[in-house]
């Protein structure tokens, strides 16, 4: 399972998006590996326009849905801390997503430099799309 993050889906989304990560979308769907977490939904889903809104509704009906447990929002106040202490702000959103992933124990695909930065302080696992963006175990 891989957690994917609004910044891939919006990415993905645009017109003129990167067709490397539209097709690593693509193949994680496929292989039914998406997962998707409630703050993404709302950022997504909040910030779509009219045209994206039903595609996006109908793709997040179906995959995966993990939301935050109580639990999580006082770890991510943890996780804060600690890259805070680091010398890395991470935006709130961005820290509710890597704290889900340390809890399921599954990778995040992002486009988010944040996200490098948890990498390294946390040990987040970071998907990495295949060869011409295969899904890759």
């Amino acid at each position: 399972m891989v957690l994917v993050d609004s910044s891939v889906w919006i990415e993905a989304a645009r017109r003129n998006g990167d067709l490397a990560c539209k097709v690593a979308l693509e193949a994680l769907l496929e292989e039914y590996e998406a997962a998707l977490s409630s703050p993404v939904r709302l950022e997504v889903l909040s910030g779509a326009g009219r045209k994206e809104r039903d595609r996006l509704g109908s793709f997040f009906a179906v995959i995966p849905y993990y939301p935050l447990e109580e639990r999580d929002w006082w770890e991510a106040v943890n996780v804060s801390w600690r890259l805070r202490d680091a010398g890395a702000l991470v935006p709130w959103n961005d820290l509710l997503v890597a704290t889900l992933s340390l809890r399921l124990g599954c990778r995040v695909y992002a486009k988010d430099k944040h996200f490098d930065a948890m990498k390294t302080v946390l040990g987040i696992q970071l998907y990495e799309p295949g060869p011409g963006g295969s899904y890759t175990a």
